[in-house]
């Protein structure tokens, strides 16, 4: 799980980076002709492409290079070997850019609805097949982030502790309230529940329960609890009577 979030967190830093080298004009217009381009592109066509010089364009082209969005080699254009040296050549990487702020999980979403799509069962209409699948994900999840950080008995503060892995790396914004209550400042699928707020609203629940029983979480649970621009979903004591305590042991602490 650790570096899994650490993964994320490289990429994001990568494509924010991406996105940085991309906001100097005519570094982003040789880029676009380049990738239309449909084949190697020597500094000197990028330079014309955009109307400045070719000491200048090789400046941005390497920048691109750096930032992974440029492959650069040394060949004749067309494969054509001429005699002297060979001109250096740009080609586009398969990078993709992807950047939301705050973070969005579309994609998972759309992965729990293919899920239960394909495992719909006889005796369930499409909407009880969406909440089964994320509560069976969320469970199967946690399950696995128990045997990798093997945390023993787990009660409501270390277990959300434990839960605040997972809730970063899927972009919930986890906000601890108090020792046992965590607030989730984003929606990770934001607008999507905004315009099926049961179904998904009801699938972000139903996965974060999976998850905290997956874990072995006591004393927690995951509730509706809508705000606006916010997670419908809040975790707090299973008893809300209960006032917020330590459960750490002192070697814990």
């Amino acid at each position: 799980m650790a570096s899994d979030s650490s993964s994320r967190a490289d990429a994001a830093d990568r494509a924010i980076d991406s996105v940085s080298v991309l906001s100097e004009d005519s570094r982003r217009r040789m880029f676009l002709f380049i990738r239309r381009a449909g084949r190697a592109v020597t500094r000197d066509e990028a330079a014309a492409s955009v109307g400045i010089s070719s000491k200048l364009a090789a400046f941005h082209l390497d920048k691109l290079v750096d930032a992974g969005l440029l492959h650069a080699r040394y060949e004749s254009p067309g494969g054509i070997r001429k005699v002297g040296r060979r001109p250096k050549v740009y080609e586009p990487t398969d990078a993709q850019i992807t950047v939301n702020i705050p973070d969005r999980r579309h994609e998972f979403l759309a992965d729990l609805l293919l899920d239960a799509v394909l495992t719909e069962g006889a005796d369930e209409n499409a909407a009880q097949a969406a909440m089964r699948t994320a509560e069976q994900r969320g469970r199967q999840m946690g399950e696995r982030t128990r045997d990798e950080i093997r945390p023993g008995r787990l009660g409501p503060e270390r277990g959300l502790t434990a839960c605040e892995r997972l809730l970063d790396e899927y972009g919930y914004e986890p906000v601890r309230e108090a020792p046992t209550r965590l607030r989730l400042r984003n929606c990770p699928f934001h607008p999507l529940a905004a315009k099926a707020p049961d179904l998904v609203c009801g699938m972000n629940l139903a996965f974060l329960s999976g998850y905290l029983d997956g874990l072995g979480v006591n004393g927690v649970r995951a509730v509706l609890a809508p705000e606006p621009g916010e997670c419908c979903v809040r975790l707090g004591p299973s008893d809300p009577s209960e006032p917020d305590r330590d459960d750490r042991t002192a070697e814990d602490r």
